[in-house]
């Protein structure tokens, strides 16, 4: 997405209010023709952290006699549900158009031997695919046992809302975050090098934005005219509800659109930094 005519024509396509953007992207992915963030395969980053990283994923698969849930929002066409079910998690991936999810279930359907059981002792978890609206709380009566998580991860998501929308980003991710089991969020942060006056989608991500907001869930954020961050107008931390930063790292292994830019960030709440 790099690209100056792809981002060109990215700019265009959203050149409309805000709350008109879920369903710009719903018009993209029911063309089919021009779906530049789809990069045909499962994150690079993500697939190394569950493989080499199980001091970050904390534990089994398994948690109180039923398995992990795990929760990817705008899944796009699924690759990352379907790597986290191969390591035993109960995956849900959400996208707010209903193309993209039946994109996502024709994918894993045809493709069931690209993603092995990881792990013979547990054996492979469920996928499952909702349209939806993540801010919405109506797809959650659909979550089996509730709708929390021990894991759930974040790449791109962030950078395609707008960002009034951010508040509520960090909010609802600490609300899904499991708070009576180990977890944690990951997120893969992008675009992080791109000038903010840039705008988007893909809107700018430095490690300071996700900083920000997933310390003060719900709390309104101040940007400048350039959509810059004002950090010297950040409120301060409230320690009973902030999420914290366990982990930040560059993936060595990561999508060439991120390759050398990209940065790890790991979550969890005040509480639990086990």
């Amino acid at each position: 997405m790099d690209q100056p005519h792809i981002r060109d024509q990215l700019l265009k396509h959203f050149s409309v209010p805000a709350e008109e953007f879920g369903s710009r992207w719903s018009q993209l992915w029911d063309k089919g023709e021009f779906l530049p963030w789809d990069q045909g395969a499962p994150s690079p980053a993500l697939a190394d952290i569950l493989a080499n990283r199980k001091d970050i994923i904390v534990g089994t698969s398994r948690v109180s006699g039923r398995r992990k849930r795990a929760l990817v929002a705008g899944c796009g066409r699924g690759y990352d549900v379907l790597l986290l079910a191969s390591y035993g998690f109960d995956v849900y991936g959400l996208d707010i158009s209903e193309s993209a999810i039946k994109a996502c279930e024709k994918f894993a359907e045809e493709n069931k031997d690209m993603y092995p059981v990881m792990d013979e002792t547990f054996g492979a978890g469920k996928a499952t695919f909702i349209s939806c609206d993540f801010f919405s709380k109506d797809w959650e009566k659909e979550i089996r046992g509730g709708a929390t998580f021990e894991l759930i991860y974040d790449y791109t998501f962030l950078s395609a809302i707008e960002l009034a929308q951010r508040p509520a980003w960090a909010l609802r991710y600490k609300e899904l975050l499991s708070d009576t089991t180990p977890a944690r969020l990951i997120c893969l942060e992008y675009p992080t090098h791109k000038d903010p006056a840039e705008r988007g989608p893909p809107f700018a991500l430095p490690p300071k934005i996700y900083l920000a907001h997933l310390t003060r869930p719900g709390m309104k954020i101040s940007y400048d005219a350039d959509l810059h961050l004002l950090e010297d107008e950040l409120p301060p931390v409230n320690p009973s509800s902030t999420l914290v930063r366990v982990a930040h790292w560059q993936p060595d292994n990561t999508h060439p659109i991120g390759k050398g830019t990209d940065w790890v960030s790991v979550w969890t709440h005040g509480t639990d930094c086990r």
